[in-house]
C-alpha cells in the first residue's frame, strides 16, 4: 500500500519572493504533496490568493475568521492535519513575530498552534538579515529546532547584493526531503 505524502501547510508572507514560493506549491503540488496555503495581508500584494488556490487545488487561508465548513477555525484544523510547516518566503516581520509567540493574523496564529516540523526560508534586504534583532530571532528560533532554508547571498529586489535572497525553489525541496 503506498503511503500518502503528508500535508504541507505552506506560509507566505510580504514580499516579492512571494513569486518563487508560487513555484513552490505548483512543484509540491506536481510531486504528490496536498498543499494548504496560509498568506498575510502583505503577501497578497505581490501574489494573488487564486494563484495559490489554482496551484494548490485548495482554499487559501487569509484571515482568523474564516469559515471552512468546520466548526473550528481554518488555522487551527490546519494545524491539526499539516505535518510540514514551511514558510517561504519568511519576512523579518514573521521572523520575529514567531520568535517572541505574537499570533496577531491567521498565519502567526497558525505557526503559534502547530508543533510539527518548521522550515523557515528567509527572503529580505541583507541590511535587515544582518541586523542584530534579527539574528537574535534566528537563533531563538533554532534553539527550538525550527530549521532554515537560507537566505542566500545574491541581489535582491531592492537591488542590494549580500545575504538575504531567498533560496531556490530545488533547494527548499530538498530541505523539505531532508526533514521527511
Amino acid at each position: 500500500m503506498k503511503k500518502e505524502r503528508p500535508v504541507i501547510a505552506l506560509g507566505v508572507t510580504g514580499g516579492i519572493a512571494a513569486c518563487k514560493s508560487a513555484e513552490l506549491c505548483g512543484k509540491l503540488v506536481q510531486t504528490g504533496f496536498p498543499v494548504r496555503v496560509l498568506m498575510t495581508e502583505n503577501a497578497t500584494r505581490f501574489v494573488t490568493p487564486l494563484t495559490f488556490r489554482t496551484l494548490s487545488r485548495n482554499d487559501v487561508i487569509l484571515s482568523l475568521w474564516e469559515g471552512n465548513g468546520d466548526w473550528r477555525p481554518a488555522h487551527i484544523a490546519l494545524a491539526d492535519e499539516a505535518e510540514i510547516f514551511v514558510v517561504a518566503p519568511a519576512s523579518a516581520d514573521f521572523i520575529a513575530k514567531y520568535a517572541c509567540g505574537i499570533a496577531d493574523d491567521a498565519l502567526t496564529t497558525f505557526a503559534a498552534a502547530f508543533d510539527g516540523k518548521t522550515l523557515l526560508v528567509p527572503a529580505m534586504n541583507p541590511k535587515m538579515w544582518a541586523h542584530a534583532a534579527c539574528r537574535e530571532n534566528v537563533e531563538k528560533l533554532a534553539a527550538r529546532g525550527v530549521a532554515f532554508c537560507g537566505p542566500v547571498r545574491g541581489r535582491v529586489a531592492c537591488g542590494a547584493v549580500g545575504v538575504g535572497r531567498m533560496a531556490e525553489v530545488d533547494a527548499i525541496l530538498a530541505a523539505i526531503g531532508k526533514m521527511l
